[in-house]
């Protein structure tokens, strides 16, 4: 076919049409601009791009058109293929209804750790031999590419239909990081309803993304639904330690649930039947013994740091394990070597002694986790937070208390100004109040007005030994390599 996507330059938008040519369609895409990383990285993989929306993008006419969620009704180009009888879907309908259709496919969702486990499960996979496909949100460092087709159509062919036990274990894997976030502007259900999962993981649950739920009501609504289309003969690999993923799970799950857990954890009456007791942190990684069904399975190391990451690592061993049939000899093996994800704790590179890490964190209990994770990593020297708020909900008052305790593991934090000025003041975080709570907390806390005085400052503050670490969920102003440059002089 020839499929046209509208708004392809988005995360998930681009992946998509990597996967469309990958699997041997002709693909063209439009959206307003094609910044790095992905306008080179769509060119890269052979996607024809046209700048602007416009009805004549449509011309010749394609097979279908794939309208991202980032158009609004009045999307010239997006309305003139919907007025115009063009076949079109969203995103989420065109991966379940032509990629994942065949497949048996692995749906991680969860407020946090979506991203990490999705690449560890794929990994996982791939080691075990299983040829996944997957899409990711992130870039997985032990792949070139954030997706990948399957390996039926690597190879050419197409596997048939399998239905009746053993469903899973018949069909090529297909990992997919189930986003809850809406899906197009003519369909506002969430993402992941429509990835039709015969094996899901839930990593948690804590209200998020309040510009599409407004409340903590229709959030928990959203996975609800997520639970309750997996089919009675899949699996749900769920985390014990979250309230809200018990409540959600026992109420709605119609398939078999494997609860999980780490030592020590209060898992809610739930008995996990997998476990992992963190062992050992150094700088080169942690580990943790693994335990299924209450039986010892051996030693596991990761690279990655923090306990959230154990969590991440149990999740989708439990699913690989359990719900595809790969040894737990070779999940522990293939632990060892996973690399980890671009933006998540990523070492970017380390100047004069500075260490500098880039993660995507922006939800209070993810900068939470991100910043214990690296102060357990290096114990030694001061580490500063820098804080980027971009999100809808980052930018909000909603978790204003939250993020007075979520900077503990930092000595210094820099709060960089509001990505999103627009908001109401009476809605808006309160920066100013943030610092003060602080500083009450013990802490030394900077409002710098732009990301050219954070480089200044930490230019100025970083000695030998420190370590730096920027969280955004965005471009950040370029501040990577201008810090860089700073650093160095």
């Amino acid at each position: 076919m020839h499929v046209h996507l509208v708004g392809v330059a988005g995360t998930g938008m681009g992946a998509l049409a990597g996967l469309f040519k990958a699997s041997g369609h002709d693909v063209s895409g439009s959206d307003v601009a094609f910044y790095p990383p992905m306008g080179p990285a769509l060119e890269r993989w052979g996607i024809r791009l046209m700048e602007g929306f416009d009805p004549a993008h449509l011309e010749p006419r394609p097979d279908l058109v794939v309208i991202g969620n980032v158009c609004r009704p009045s999307n010239p180009e997006a309305r003139a293929a919907l007025d115009g009888g063009i076949p079109t879907k969203s995103m989420p309908h065109a991966l379940a209804e032509l990629l994942l259709v065949f497949r048996s496919p692995l749906v991680v969702g969860g407020t946090h750790g979506k991203t990490t486990t999705s690449a560890l499960a794929a990994w996982l996979l791939h080691e075990a031999g299983r040829d996944p496909g997957f899409l990711i949100g992130g870039l997985p460092k032990n792949f070139d590419t954030s997706f990948r087709v399957p390996g039926d159509v690597a190879r050419g062919g197409r596997l048939p239909l399998v239905t009746g036990e053993g469903l899973a274990r018949r069909k090529t894997p297909f990992v997919v990081e189930g986003d809850e976030y809406d899906t197009a502007f003519f369909e506002k259900t969430p993402k992941f309803w429509h990835y039709r999962p015969e094996v899901a993981i839930l990593t948690s649950i804590e209200h998020d993304h309040i510009d599409i739920y407004p409340d903590e009501a229709s959030y928990l609504a959203a996975f609800r639904g997520f639970v309750e289309r997996v089919p009675e003969g899949g699996l749900i690999v769920a985390a014990a330690a979250d309230e809200h993923v018990v409540d959600v799970v026992s109420a709605s799950a119609r398939a078999e649930v494997a609860w999980f857990a780490l030592e020590g954890d209060d898992t809610h009456g739930k008995p996990p039947h997998w476990l992992a007791a963190p062992a050992e942190v150094d700088e080169a990684g942690q580990s943790f013994d693994l335990y299924a069904g209450g039986v010892y399975a051996g030693r596991a190391a990761v690279t990655i740091p923090g306990r959230h990451n154990i969590r991440n690592a149990l999740a989708a061993a439990a699913a690989v394990a359990q719900g595809f049939g790969v040894p737990l000899s070779t999940v522990i093996s293939a632990l060892a070597t996973f690399q980890g994800v671009r933006r998540r704790q990523d070492l970017l590179y380390e100047v004069r002694g500075v260490r500098v890490y880039d993660d995507f964190a922006h939800h209070p209990t993810a900068v939470d986790e991100t910043l214990r994770a690296l102060r357990a990593r290096h114990t030694q020297g001061a580490l500063f937070a820098v804080f980027e708020p971009r999100s809808a909900t980052a930018c909000r008052a909603l978790h204003q208390a939250q993020y007075a305790t979520s900077f503990d593991a930092a000595d210094v934090i820099v709060l960089a100004p509001l990505g999103r000025p627009e908001i109401p003041e009476a809605e808006r975080l309160d920066l100013c109040a943030l610092a003060k709570a602080l500083e009450a907390r013990g802490k030394r806390a900077l409002l710098p007005s732009s990301v050219d005085e954070i480089v200044t400052l930490l230019a100025r503050d970083a000695a030998a030994g420190d370590t730096i670490a920027l969280l955004s969920n965005g471009a950040f102003g370029g501040i990577y390599e201008k810090l860089r440059g700073a650093l160095a002089r």
